[in-house]
């Protein structure tokens, strides 16, 4: 196998965040599903973006935050999603370019507007995301390259971008194209609702043997399995894949490859202002000590301690020094 030119290439949906602080009223009132992420139409995305208050423009998208941080940590990666021909295409493929991360998807030329993520932040960190996904949902097969592809140690797939046609035929491509050049496939479930249309589209990839390393919040492993008990639900899955990454929020995470099982807690922080990105970052810090052949327990605290930075503030990108903090953490 040749030398990697990435330690990790990403494929996820390229979206600008608009974030606003909202109270509990203002979720109830608009009819939104706290906590949640939903998807919306252009109408519906123009009412949102009307009722929010006052807001940040913030470069976003799962896997693209996965990368920054990664970025930020040393890692060299590159990433795939399209954008459209517009000025929130322009931020994003800058902001993303800033963070020294590889991207050269051609833009869109044609209608829709490039993505955008609609959050609602309440009070308690909780994040309301409302999802137009725009130019994202056409991403082509043929925008890979599959000796880019190849020439990376890991493929992460975001399993948001599973949803529309276009963008599933290109990751199914990538998988093909990763397999075959002996690379390993990381693949994030996303959400709840992702698995619940195409839960049997995961289960055979993962049946397959086509995903080395799967991620999962706990509320998304029961839906995958259909088991609610954590224990059970990690037993029955843990012995498909190479390695398994459950987050639990405040209760820590596990993670089961090679017959290991690691648990570490959740770092500490001062407050919680807003969990967007956190199990992005999670899965950052996790993939960075995955790359470098780190321990296993020692991959799930890098995580945690990007989680954690992400978690203090705004927006799903880190602000803080990533390499600081882990090396206070880690030495």
């Amino acid at each position: 196998m040749s030398e990697a030119a990435y330690d990790v290439i990403a494929i996820g949906n390229a979206i600008v965040d608009v974030m606003a602080p909202c109270e509990d009223a203002d979720i109830e009132r608009l009819g939104l599903a706290k906590g949640g992420m939903t998807l919306v139409d252009t109408a519906r995305a123009q009412e949102l973006y009307d009722a929010m208050g006052p807001a940040r423009e913030i470069s976003g998208g799962s896997a693209a935050n996965t990368l920054a941080g990664m970025a930020a940590l040393g890692a060299k990666c590159a990433f795939i999603g399209q954008v459209a021909d517009d000025q929130l295409g322009e931020v994003f493929a800058h902001d993303i370019r800033a963070g020294g991360i590889a991207y050269a998807t051609p833009v869109r030329a044609d209608e829709p507007p490039t993505a955008r993520c609609l959050i609602f932040v309440s009070p308690d960190g909780q994040r309301t995301m409302n999802t137009f996904l725009g130019a994202s949902q056409f991403l082509p097969a043929d925008a890979l390259d599959d000796a880019t592809i190849a020439a990376a140690k890991v493929l992460y797939l975001e399993g948001y971008l599973w949803d529309p046609e276009e963008p599933r035929r290109a990751m199914r491509r990538a998988i093909a194209a990763a397999r075959n050049a002996g690379r390993k496939v990381a693949f994030t479930l996303s959400d709840a609702f992702v698995i619940s249309r195409h839960g049997d589209d995961f289960r055979a990839l993962i049946d397959e043997g086509q995903i080395d390393i799967l991620f999962a919040n706990e509320h998304e492993l029961a839906a995958l399995t259909g088991i609610k008990d954590f224990d059970a639900g990690l037993a029955a899955i843990s012995p498909k894949v190479p390695t398994l990454v459950v987050t639990r929020s405040e209760k820590g995470a596990h993670a089961v490859s090679g017959g290991e099982h690691a648990h570490v807690p959740a770092e500490p922080i001062a407050k919680v202002v807003d969990t967007t990105g956190a199990g992005d970052l999670f899965a950052a810090g996790f993939l960075f000590g995955y790359v470098r052949g780190r321990p296993l327990a020692e991959s799930l605290t890098l995580g945690a301690v990007c989680a954690a930075e992400v978690i203090s503030h705004y927006g799903a990108r880190p602000e803080a020094d990533l390499k600081a903090l882990v090396a206070a953490r880690l030495g």
